[in-house]
């Protein structure tokens, strides 16, 4: 089975706030599919962060929410083309009002570091020198 794109939902407390914070890290928004309640945040052509206010959110579930700020239920890791652009991004986050998540984790082949975004959602940020993801 091999799916053609990924969409990440994640419950946020002010829409606004989220979507200005990714914006100054970098990121883009779809705005075919931004509204009052959620925001598509474009990774790439085929991977999509759906931005939802925690209400909204809790329409798609009869779970109760994890507080990401306290609990983690996931860490989204996104890959760089670099490891100066892996400081970058980061770098970005903390300077848009993130938090640091871990020290900067350098396994000479791969580079990462990671930061938590303003609902304190743990996002990796992660290079791999070319040819070692199809090494086994």
């Amino acid at each position: 089975m091999q799916a053609d794109q990924i969409f990440v939902n994640l419950p946020v407390k002010d829409l606004q706030k989220s979507m200005a914070f990714f914006k100054e890290i970098g990121f883009e928004f779809n705005a075919q599919f931004t509204d009052e309640n959620a925001a598509c945040l474009v990774v790439s052509d085929h991977i999509f962060v759906m931005l939802l206010v925690e209400a909204f959110f809790q329409t798609f579930t009869k779970k109760e929410l994890v507080d990401a700020a306290k609990s983690t239920e996931v860490i989204l890791a996104l890959s760089a083309e670099s490891r100066e652009q892996v400081d970058d991004i980061v770098n970005k986050a903390l300077e848009a009002g993130g938090k640091a998540s871990n020290d900067p984790m350098d396994h000479g082949f791969m580079y990462g570091w990671s930061f938590q975004d303003i609902d304190g959602h743990l996002w990796e940020v992660m290079y791999m020198e070319p040819g070692m993801s199809e090494q086994g």
